[in-house]
């Protein structure tokens, strides 16, 4: 027989209910499940079985962190939803965020480098073999999103910072310089701090949330051509994505 569920008003503490509100809130807002002004705390503590004082602790949680606003009398309304960039597929941000607004790029440096050992590794070049760097501040909008730091195999890399950076993404530039599409991408995603620098080049708080993206993007046969390090705004920038589990984990059944 199956347990009995239990509530979230069940013993615990009761930071960790208003955690366990907070993540769904959370995906909520950004799903745009409330159009404007959330449900009031009454309704909200009825939905998910707790004490009022654990929905106002779960709602302190998302002003914090700026997805929404609360006042007496007004109530508490969505302050922005955040930006989806998927997982699931090899796509530059211009592509991502098609339907959300103009995405343009201040280029600020796009030059011949001798690049460190490790970024050679991973281009497969040789020990002292130039590579093009290009570093872009990517806006959608006047909202900076995105600060991009690009290795580039030479080849394609020279022709790449001879074409318009400005407002083109770089896939989309080498599929046209090679007449053929991309082919995949190895990625780790890792959260970090902003320092200073990256901070105020975003215009977020020094401290605040960002997501590191290094993508290692190849060419239809294997050769890998682009080597990217992305500082996202973790307050403005949700990564998602649809996992298939492999046939071959059949390790569940009973035996």
């Amino acid at each position: 027989m199956s347990p009995e569920p239990i509530p979230l008003r069940a013993p615990g503490r009761r930071a960790d209910r208003a955690r366990q509100v907070a993540d769904v809130l959370r995906q909520q807002i950004h799903a745009g499940y409330f159009d404007q002004a959330l449900s009031s705390e009454q309704e909200l503590a009825a939905e998910f079985a707790v004490s009022r004082n654990t929905v106002r602790d779960a709602l302190a949680l998302l002003k914090d962190e700026g997805l929404i606003e609360r006042a007496p009398k007004i109530g508490t309304h969505v302050a922005r939803r955040k930006y989806d960039h998927g997982l699931d597929a090899l796509l530059g941000l211009k592509e991502t965020l098609r339907g959300h607004g103009d995405v343009r790029n201040e280029v600020r440096a796009a030059r011949p480098v001798i690049p460190p050992p490790a970024v050679a590794r991973k281009l497969l070049l040789e020990p002292g073999q130039p590579a093009v760097y290009i570093e872009r501040l990517r806006y959608l909008g006047d909202l900076p999103l995105s600060l991009d730091l690009t290795y580039l195999v030479p080849d394609i890399g020279d022709e790449v910072i001879a074409r318009d950076l400005e407002t083109n993404d770089i896939f989309a530039l080498i599929e046209q310089i090679g007449g053929g599409p991309l082919g995949s991408a190895d990625l780790a995603l890792e959260a970090i701090t902003a320092d200073a620098h990256s901070a105020m080049t975003l215009q977020m708080p020094e401290g605040g949330a960002l997501l590191l993206l290094e993508r290692l993007t190849k060419l239809e046969d294997g050769r890998p051509v682009d080597l990217e390090y992305i500082r996202m705004r973790g307050d403005r920038i949700t990564m998602r994505g649809s996992l298939i589990r492999p046939p071959e984990r059949t390790d569940w059944r009973l035996t």
